[in-house]
């Protein structure tokens, strides 16, 4: 049976499309910050507030944007970051054996730690802050991908051409980049952008828990956090439409990165 990719790529604008979006209105709301408006506390969903208001009568449309750009943001740098930690140690394994062997030992000590646990560690060391996060994020999700990278570069390393391309009398730098790098770049650009969604779940984790970002900062997990003290009164909205744009988010992440996934294996099946 033909392959349709139709529906991948259809998939993928409409992801993306929602996904530039979010970023572009977002960033453009970032100039006009939310106004506080104490005669207006904890008003319900209306037409002049799409969202309703939170306690010091701010619109949560506004900052349920605002915090989905600064989400964005740490979770494009974070992944971006943590990719290419993940190459440079499946790097650094063909190098020497024992290279080979502390990077296990980090990817094992890595894995076998509490995941959150970790992320809050690094991130309260680093002082917080988008940096701070940031840096969490990218320290703690490179493993899995490294592992991936790693076995795919043994792959390579035991293939009879790059056996032959060492005979022929060509170093380590004409190996890897025109076998290696090749050979291993559509599993790692796969495996960072599904780390995506990782990262911006876990940065409004990080920021709902008090570890991330300040308070003044834009966070969808601070407002997530500050909707708790509220919710037994009523006001539903203050959890719904965060929790919704972070729920939205993470799934044009995913749906973005699995239509390129998909698309790139198909590319070079055919």
């Amino acid at each position: 049976m033909l392959y349709n990719p139709a529906p991948t790529l259809l998939r993928l604008i409409l992801s993306v499309t929602c996904l530039l979006f979010i970023a572009g209105y977002g960033y453009a709301t970032l100039s006009q910050p939310p106004e506080v408006n104490l005669l207006a506390r904890h008003l319900s969903p209306d037409i002049q507030h799409w969202f309703g208001t939170d306690n010091l009568g701010r619109d949560v449309w506004l900052r349920c944007f605002q915090g989905a750009f600064t989400s964005l943001q740490i979770g494009v740098v974070a992944a971006l970051c943590s990719g290419v930690i993940a190459l440079v140690m499946a790097a650094a394994a063909r190098i020497h054996p024992r290279l080979d062997l502390l990077m296990r030992l980090i990817t094992d000590a890595m894995l076998a730690m509490p995941h959150l646990l970790l992320l809050i560690l690094i991130c309260f060391t680093l002082g917080g802050g988008k940096s701070g996060v940031i840096a969490a994020v990218a320290l703690t999700h490179w493993p899995r991908l490294a592992l991936i990278l790693r076995a795919d570069a043994e792959r390579v390393a035991q293939s009879d051409y790059l056996t032959l391309t060492y005979r022929l009398g060509h170093g380590h730098l004409y190996c890897w980049r025109y076998h290696y790098f090749p050979a291993l770049l559509p599993q790692w650009l796969t495996g960072t952008l599904l780390m995506f969604p990782h990262a911006v779940l876990h940065s409004a984790a990080l920021s709902f828990l008090g570890f991330g970002l300040a308070p003044h900062e834009p966070s969808l997990g601070l407002l997530l956090a500050d909707a708790l003290r509220f919710i037994s009164h009523g006001n539903w909205w203050l959890v719904l439409f965060p929790g919704l744009m972070l729920f939205t988010l993470v799934m044009l992440f995913d749906q973005f990165a699995r239509a390129i996934q998909r698309l790139w294996l198909r590319s070079d099946v055919c």
